[in-house]
């Protein structure tokens, strides 16, 4: 090893090199080298190179140190950060036990830097048990101390939960602002490696409540500029990838979206498996889901609950294309009503409202549209607005008023297109489509269908690009021939190559009943072969070429 291990390890954490200050220090600290503020280094690089229950070790060594040299403040923060990764990974318990030592080591009456930090946990108990008033409060004073002694992290961390107490009360107005000035902090390395990677992961999970994408972008991409500059670099890695994949999958890109959320997966499941993961899977799910594998989404989503308490609304909506509409109303309905938190409800809305009107439920699905439109309001989300006129077209629609529904829903269209939402826009033009099928406009509603159809395609939407032939008169595919809704639905998995056993999984059948249908769709179209069904479908629109 080094000749002067601690020095070189010193180094090596300011250049951001995690494993060579990682075994450096570790080296110094064999030979009864370190000192209290060296034991935070190596215990900080340790849990940034992924080797958190050293890292926790080392931090209370460091607490134990302090206590030893009378260093009653320097403990409680050792004790908040220990409180605080224990937070991060779910462990209550240790987390409380850390803080009440916290609380025990500190004076009441000493003004410093760790009374604010220990109101960051404060804050987050409180925003975690529905407190956002109380949870505000905390921030906010914590922001006050970390201003007047000017400690960066503290006022970042105060800055994220007061942003996140905000917009979990609906005041944008004034959250975004704190997370722009978090913002400048992040990307001017003004704050520690381990609080800018948690900043980082709050403040676009913020961002994504308050449904601003614009800003989730942005945050998103200087936070896997961020990662990407430290190789060594393990706990925030899988978080980034998550991000990244619910972005590209928001702009089109699902192939990427794949590959990031697979990555994310792999990061987060092993060797020692990290919070996070269950998102990680349900993102590979809902990727699956919109691509019609849905077995495998079934089987992920499957997964995912095992992390995530309710992988909604995905697995409702995933019953709803296998054809299980009031399994897919049950389990919307029973998401809603155990689900408080307003950015969770708008998530679920739109698929509620969706679910609905396949079940002809107008009033239900009028209620949930009319909720949504009032959480658009508050918090002024082009995102929220956009699916909101989509959805009121929709609604419109299943009313029979056309010229009310093209209006809604070309606002919606200009609206995702503005967010560079290409699978929202293609749904939206098909809502154009119907509508203008619906006012006699027969070439007007072709050139729509035509145009999601091709969006469909690229973006590999199969499910999305089949349902199309329901409302699409191109070639006459649905006029000419007398298929139902699941005799298409088995005549695209034929013609992709499924046989009846796969076919059955896929749809939750029988084998038999699977049978019966392909003998009606063979009737019905005069086919004789399972090839000349391929070709049906091929030469009449259902399937585009490739």
């Amino acid at each position: 090893m080094a000749a002067d291990p601690l020095r070189l390890g010193r180094e090596a954490f300011r250049r951001q090199e995690w494993a060579t200050a990682h075994a450096l220090l570790t080296d110094a600290d064999r030979q009864s080298l370190l000192e209290p503020d060296d034991l935070e280094l190596v215990a900080n690089a340790a849990y940034l190179v992924g080797h958190d229950d050293e890292g926790s070790r080392l931090l209370a060594r460091e607490y134990r140190a302090r206590l030893a040299h009378t260093d009653s403040s320097g403990a409680a923060r050792n004790a908040i950060w220990l409180a605080l990764h224990f937070i991060l990974s779910g462990e209550e318990t240790l987390a409380n036990a850390w803080l009440q030592r916290a609380r025990r080591a500190l004076p009441d009456d000493l003004d410093c830097v760790e009374q604010g930090l220990l109101l960051v946990p404060a804050g987050l108990e409180s925003a975690a048990q529905g407190d956002a008033a109380t949870a505000t409060a905390s921030f906010a004073t914590a922001l006050e101390i970390g201003h007047r002694f000017g400690h960066q992290d503290l006022a970042a961390l105060a800055r994220t939960g007061l942003s996140e107490s905000l917009i979990a009360t609906g005041d944008t107005r004034q959250a975004m602002p704190l997370l722009d000035e978090v913002f400048v902090s992040v990307t001017a390395s003004e704050l520690s490696p381990v609080t800018a990677g948690i900043v980082y992961c709050a403040v676009i999970e913020a961002c994504m409540d308050a449904f601003d994408l614009p800003r989730a972008q942005q945050w998103t991409a200087a936070f896997t500029r961020w990662c990407g500059a430290q190789p060594d670099l393990v706990p925030y890695q899988g978080n980034c990838q998550i991000h990244r994949a619910r972005i590209m999958q928001f702009q089109g890109a699902w192939p990427d979206a794949f590959d990031a959320a697979q990555d994310a997966y792999r990061r987060l499941a092993g060797p020692l498996t990290r919070p996070g993961i269950g998102a990680a899977l349900y993102q590979l799910a809902e990727l699956h889901r919109l691509r019609g594998r849905f077995t495998e989404a079934r089987d992920t989503y499957l997964q995912a609950s095992r992390w995530v308490r309710d992988p909604q609304p995905g697995v409702a909506l995933l019953l709803l294309a296998q054809g299980r509409t009031e399994a897919a109303v049950a389990a919307i309905r029973r998401s809603l009503a155990e689900t408080a938190s307003p950015p969770e409800r708008s998530r679920l809305l739109g698929a509620a409202i969706e679910i609905m009107l396949v079940s002809a439920d107008l009033s239900g699905a009028r209620a949930a549209a009319e909720e949504l439109r009032a959480r658009a309001g508050a918090l002024g989300s082009l995102w929220l607005n956009a699916e909101t006129a989509q959805w009121e077209g929709a609604l419109l629609l299943a009313e029979q008023e056309y010229a009310a529904a093209l209006g809604v829903a070309r606002q919606a269209w200009s609206a995702w297109q503005q967010l560079d939402a290409p699978y929202e826009s293609a749904r939206t033009r098909v809502l154009m489509g119907r509508a203008y099928r619906g006012l006699g406009d027969a070439h007007s509603a072709e050139l729509e269908f035509d145009a999601a159809r091709w969006a469909f395609h690229h973006l590999g939407a199969g499910p999305d690009a089949a349902n199309i032939a329901i409302y699409s008169n191109r070639q006459q595919a649905v006029r000419a021939n007398p298929l139902t809704v699941r005799e298409t639905q088995v005549l695209l998995l034929i013609a992709s190559g499924r046989s009846n056993r796969e076919i059955a999984v896929e749809l939750f059948l029988s084998e038999k009943t699977v049978a019966h249908h392909a003998s009606n769709i063979f009737t019905k179209l005069d086919l004789t072969s399972r090839t000349a069904a391929t070709a049906y479908a091929y030469e009449h629109g259902l399937i585009n070429r490739t």
